[in-house]
């Protein structure tokens, strides 16, 4: 395929004079957009990005790389699984770093890998990129003390997770704990006595965050902490636990780590003779796609994946480009309870919680909640 034959015809690597003429400003204009200047306008910008895809025109890294001392790269390491939650924030992560004009580099790691976080972050630095992200779920101890075997020179952001001790370190997409327990006070103030939870494996940051959240509501309600049933973030995992929870007639809600888990634990109660939500009400996590089309449709906690990595590279990048100045602060992205047909009343009447919100029953105070989404925002 021809490259670099534009609206006037001419041929060769194209230029960015090429680029200013098709967007029709100057290549002053073009310059500043491709060095991520500041004071350039959303529409002059889509202008010349727009006109320089249409060229197939791409800025000389290596150029600038050596005038600046920074290769415009992003490294993110990342555990590389398909689950819809770590798979959805690094997507949205991607989408950032390219709108912020940066090349992004990927090291996958595997569970039981002796090199772990250290050897991917070794090979990213290998690569001179600008800065780091690690998304990487899971602590199963392969890593030790993580923050003493880093040795970083660069910025790091650290997505749902502790952070570690590092020269310029950013956090982001922390939150889970309070998320679980609007999730869980719901269920309290629709009359529940309990709550019970199906959680995701310990080793996981995210599963430790939602038992965390679950457990901190029972307990500051003063109510009763039923075992945790452990998942694997699988509906097979999910049926399982409704299998043992079926047999128990005190169980009327039960909130799960994430939706599929959700999703399994509903059939199990169903074919049990257990009704969602008439008998056990049901509160899922994440909002995956299909949460709102299963029988019932899922209440469940939606995740903000994109606008948590929006926020995250946003932050990393300044730090990246402006060393000497203070870290912008984190956004809190608001905490989007989605109430669907699996949560209502418990069968039998107990003493409602405190704040019982009665949005979520019909208005005539019984039966499950409308099909129709609402959003709650969190009680803080």
């Amino acid at each position: 395929m021809a490259r670099g034959t534009g609206r006037g015809g001419s041929t060769g690597a194209p230029r960015s004079v090429d680029v200013a003429r098709i967007a029709g400003v100057s290549q002053k204009t073009v310059s500043r957009v491709f060095n991520d200047e500041p004071y350039v306008s959303a529409e002059l910008r889509r202008r010349v990005l727009d006109a320089a895809e249409e060229l197939g025109y791409r800025l000389n890294n290596a150029a600038r790389a050596l005038a600046s001392g920074r290769t415009r790269s992003i490294g993110v390491v990342t555990l590389g699984t398909a689950l819809y939650g770590p798979a959805s924030l690094i997507m949205g992560v991607e989408r950032a770093v390219r709108d912020m004009g940066y090349a992004l580099r990927v090291v996958n790691t595997v569970e039981g890998d002796p090199a772990g976080v250290v050897g991917a972050v070794d090979s990213l630095l290998d690569q001179g990129v600008d800065g780091i992200v690690i998304s990487e779920p899971i602590d199963d101890g392969r890593d030790g003390d993580l923050a003493a075997r880093l040795d970083v020179d660069v910025p790091v952001l650290v997505l749902g997770a502790p952070p570690f001790s590092a020269p310029r370190s950013l956090v982001a997409g922390v939150g889970a704990d309070v998320m679980a327990r609007t999730a869980t006070e719901y269920l309290l103030d629709l009359g529940h006595v309990t709550v019970h939870h199906l959680a995701g494996p310990q080793r996981w940051f995210a599963a430790r965050d939602r038992a965390q959240g679950w457990r901190s509501a029972l307990v500051g309600h003063g109510r009763a902490v039923p075992p945790v049933i452990e998942g694997d973030w699988s509906a097979a995992s999910g049926y399982a636990a409704g299998r043992r929870l079926a047999s128990d007639g005190d169980v009327t809600a039960v909130f799960t780590a994430n939706d599929d888990m959700a999703i399994g634990l509903i059939r199990a109660l169903t074919e049990a003779g257990r009704r969602v939500p008439e008998d056990v009400s049901v509160v899922g996590f994440d909002d995956i796609p299909v949460a709102a089309y299963v029988t019932p449709p899922l209440t469940t906690i939606r995740q903000l994946f994109d606008v948590v990595a929006q926020d995250g590279i946003k932050r990393l990048v300044h730090t990246i480009e402006n060393p000497q100045a203070d870290p912008l602060p984190a956004s809190e992205p608001p905490v989007d309870l989605v109430l669907r047909a699996s949560t209502a009343p418990p069968p039998t009447r107990a003493p409602l919680g405190r704040g019982r919100r009665r949005t979520a029953s019909r208005p005539d105070g019984c039966g499950p909640a409308p099909p129709a989404e609402t959003m709650v925002p969190a009680q803080n």
